[in-house]
């Protein structure tokens, strides 16, 4: 898929999941796996595809039990990085050894949830350690209420990396509750979007796509190049069934980028964010 740059990085998939069903699932969740999704298939999707590196994240049915990910991590460590998600009251140690194994933000998945206060004091610790780290956090929510979350977290200064394109409905389009705002959030400079799972945004698959294409120049156009990036979202979580890596391939190359927006979404920004080397 990508064209290789001289680097020896071809490109970066910022967004995967790996999982085995038969692990501990947290408690409340929406979804269960019925089937594994180990590293050496992933692995073997990168090689596939045309990737060289990929960004782990911690699947919301896992919880915060974040092992099965740091050791996928371990295993080849200069190859992924990884997205972990933390109990409020984790200790500076448990980060300073994610760090170590190439841990760089922690996501907040916030689907089927109340909305939680995180100007509370109990978020302190948690949001506080996070920037002590360098690390962003990364927010899973429909798009109506992402402005309010990022205002919250405005005081800590962290990076914060939004999933999904914000999670919109595609059959609303770009006019709808808070997806104009979502926009302006890009003058900040501290709030990056994954471009990805074009398959999760509630339309068909040509609505889809066509949203996607009038929502990835929207955000070019208010955050730059240089803070999108693409992701997979492998396995495809619920749309395994009729979802692949080559599906979603073939929907990013549908959108039609420049060849500087391209590098940007397959390489360089997610270089940067996540430290590769």
């Amino acid at each position: 898929m990508p064209d290789a740059p001289a680097s020896p990085i071809t490109a970066i998939d910022s967004h995967a999941h790996v999982f085995s069903r038969g692990l501990n699932l947290a408690s409340e969740r929406r979804y269960a796996p019925t089937y594994d999704a180990p590293l050496g298939d992933y692995l073997a999707q990168l090689q596939g595809h045309g990737f060289s590196h990929g960004v782990l994240v911690q699947p919301s049915f896992l919880g915060t039990d974040n092992r099965y990910l740091l050791s996928a991590l371990q295993t080849v460590p200069e190859q992924l990085r990884g997205v972990v998600m933390l109990e409020q009251g984790v200790e500076r140690e448990t980060l300073d050894e994610m760090n170590r194994l190439g841990v760089r933000g922690v996501r907040l998945n916030l689907m089927g949830q109340s909305l939680p206060d995180l100007t509370a004091s109990a978020w302190r610790p948690l949001l506080e350690r996070i920037g002590e780290q360098g690390w962003h956090l990364e927010l899973h929510r429909h798009v109506a209420d992402i402005p309010a979350l990022v205002r919250a977290l405005e005081p800590y200064g962290l990076n914060i990396v939004v999933d999904h394109f914000g999670r919109p409905d595609a059959r609303l389009g770009l006019g709808q509750p808070g997806f104009a705002e979502l926009l302006t959030l890009g003058g900040k400079g501290k709030v990056w979007v994954k471009v990805s799972g074009i398959y999760r945004l509630e339309g068909t698959p040509e609505e889809n796509l066509v949203f996607a294409r009038q929502a990835l120049g929207a955000l070019e156009a208010h955050y730059g190049a240089e803070r999108l990036m693409w992701g997979s979202d492998w396995p495809h979580t619920q749309h395994e069934a009729v979802v692949s890596f080559t599906t979603v391939v073939e929907q990013f190359e549908a959108l039609g980028c420049s060849v500087e927006l391209r590098r940007a979404l397959l390489v360089e920004t997610a270089r940067a964010l996540f430290g590769f080397d």
